[in-house]
């Protein structure tokens, strides 16, 4: 009995210092957001399919997106998402996608008559986007005069239909999921393709890493990705 005894009190030592993996994220409907306190979402579903499958042990958060990224990038056992995997961040994080595969588009208020042809003549316009979100590097990349950054993609919104900013960027089911709920926008110009997923810190073991994306393919390889994102109104992921 007291080997017994020893063995049960050190598999309870073990789970309760189990790691606990903290997946950050921001209020970005369809994909993640908080309602009533519960915390949901194309991607959050994902999310909690695959550590259920895993076993692993974890916990959600939504903060503002710029705080989340730094949490994520200085903070071992933290992922974020749903994160675009563009070249200025690939080297920073650990990836675990696609939890999407979407284009970026630049929106505007419904007959505004805001109409760039293409990213020079989008040069003329004050753009909006939040802080730390990749679009605000595909902005600063392209040297875009006018940026306005905002601390969530809410704001963002806020300011376009009051006419403070004349486009905003945001991925193309999230600006269609926008519309097809009554909001007055359009799309004025697509842009680049992205793939949407999970930024680790790379302190995070890469047999973690491993086993997410192992569980991540399992729901796009058996549909279960593709039905998720037809629950909440979303076109395929590919």
């Amino acid at each position: 009995m007291r080997h017994i005894a020893f063995a049960l009190a050190l598999f309870l030592s073990s789970t309760a210092n189990a790691e606990t993996l903290r997946l950050l994220t921001e209020e970005y409907p369809p994909y993640n957001f908080s309602k009533g306190g519960v915390i949901g979402g194309a991607s959050v579903e994902q999310a909690e399919l695959m550590m259920k499958a895993l076993g692993t042990p974890y916990s959600l958060e939504v903060l503002p997106w710029a705080r989340a990224l730094s949490q994520t990038e200085n903070q071992p056992w933290t992922c974020l998402f749903t994160t675009g995997h563009n070249d200025e961040r690939d080297k920073r994080f650990k990836w675990v996608e696609p939890l999407l595969v979407d284009r970026m588009v630049m929106v505007r208020k419904t007959g505004s008559g805001v109409n760039p042809a293409n990213v020079q003549e989008a040069k003329r316009f004050t753009v909006g986007t939040q802080r730390g979100d990749f679009s605000a590097n595909y902005l600063e990349k392209q040297d875009f005069p006018k940026v306005d950054l905002a601390a969530d993609m809410e704001t963002t919104v806020k300011k376009l239909l009051s006419g403070r900013i004349d486009l905003m960027m945001t991925s193309e089911k999230t600006f269609e999921m926008m519309r097809d709920q009554g909001a007055a926008l359009e799309s004025a110009l697509v842009l680049e393709g992205k793939f949407y997923g999970f930024a680790c810190n790379l302190g995070l073991p890469d047999d973690v890493v491993k086993g997410m994306q192992v569980q991540l393919d399992k729901l796009i390889a058996d549909g279960t990705q593709d039905r998720i994102f037809a629950k909440y109104g979303l076109r395929p992921g590919r």
